[in-house]
């Protein structure tokens, strides 16, 4: 196996962040993460509306059937009370996280203040930013400058294979942060956004290649270049230990805002879902015209709709960022069935 082999997963892996100029993957991102859920939840909820208006049209669905048309309301209004249950519960499971003693908040409290310590100390700033964008901004530039410290420590090292790997490295790790740096210069302050642009900033994996680097020539290295190493590296850790925060923090907000938003939707959708099945209490039949009984009970349909599309575009995002950011640390599962496996190739896999 050629070096060239051994060396490849020390390179950025397809996670890093980059321009995605495929059509098909950036509409699924957008979907997934960046397109806004209200939108989203609007346009599943017309795209009932049309589907059930235009299968009326072509004759697969009908709607003069009272006794179909009144069972298909009592299940959409069961339904309906079953999901507005479920983000009751899911509510009151996030009010708990809320809840805590003096001695809980004064801890949680003091780990915020140690984390903002730790980066004024690797970063060399007065004081840490308040805003999570800003606080990946002074990140990444302290990981680049880090990496151009490895770089300089290692330059005319004896060991030509090791110095090459290193500036192989270092050029992998430099140009992910600039990515992520360009992405944070085009974002807003918030928490999603910074949540948004750490989803695909693969630090995890650049610990596990330094952390491998050092393990393997540590006994070629002087002792300012293993500083140097680990220089790098309690950097790079900052950003899992940021990464958890602002997702926590992103998600409960998120969570939150589904909730009421669901219940917003949930009572005028159980309205709906009631008038549909009153619409054909009258014993002569439907109450209103039949040539108006399309629009109106497709419009009711796509109203009580409205909860589980909104579930839906919630869920997507938050589903997503929970899964690409699973794992802490080097000791992680491949995030898509395409990266490879995660692991550096030594020498000794030759023999």
């Amino acid at each position: 196996m050629g070096s060239s082999d051994r060396d490849e997963p020390l390179e950025s892996s397809s996670g890093d962040t980059g321009d995605r100029t495929d059509l098909s993957t950036r509409v699924r991102e957008w979907v997934l993460i960046e397109g806004d859920r209200l939108f989203i939840t609007i346009s599943l909820t017309l795209a009932t509306f049309v589907l059930f208006f235009t299968l009326n049209e072509l004759g697969v669905v009908s709607f003069v059937n009272e006794g179909s048309v009144t069972r298909v309301a009592s299940g959409l209004i069961a339904g309906t009370f079953s999901l507005v249950t479920l983000v009751v519960s899911i509510n009151q499971l996030i009010l708990s996280q809320e809840f805590a003693t003096a001695g809980e908040v004064r801890s949680e409290l003091e780990g915020v203040v140690e984390f903002r310590r730790d980066l004024e100390e690797r970063t060399d700033v007065p004081a840490s930013p308040a805003a999570p964008t800003r606080i990946l901004e002074v990140l990444v530039e302290a990981v680049h400058q880090r990496a151009a410290d490895l770089e300089t420590a290692i330059d005319g090292h004896d060991d030509s294979a090791l110095e090459d790997r290193v500036d192989r490295y270092v050029a992998s790790v430099q140009t992910s942060a600039e990515r992520l740096d360009e992405t944070l210069e085009k974002t807003s302050f918030g928490t999603f956004n910074a949540v948004s642009a750490l989803i695909e900033y693969d630090n995890d994996r650049q610990v596990y290649a330094a952390r491998f680097l050092r393990g393997q020539h540590a006994s070629n290295l002087s002792e300012g270049q293993r500083a140097a190493f680990d220089d790098l590296i309690e950097t790079l850790r900052l950003f899992d230990i940021a990464q958890e925060h602002f997702k926590t923090t992103y998600l409960q907000r998120e969570l939150t805002r589904f909730s009421q938003l669901t219940i917003y939707s949930g009572v005028p959708a159980i309205l709906a879902a009631i008038t549909i099945g009153l619409l054909y209490a009258d014993i002569g039949g439907a109450s209103v015209a039949v040539r108006s009984l399309p629009l109106l009970v497709s419009a009711l349909i796509a109203v009580v709709v409205s909860p589980l599309a909104l579930l839906v575009a919630y869920i997507l995002r938050t589903a997503t960022v929970t899964r690409r950011t699973a794992s802490v640390g080097p000791m992680l599962p491949q995030k898509d069935p395409d990266d490879g496996p995660l692991e550096v190739w030594s020498d000794e896999r030759e023999r």
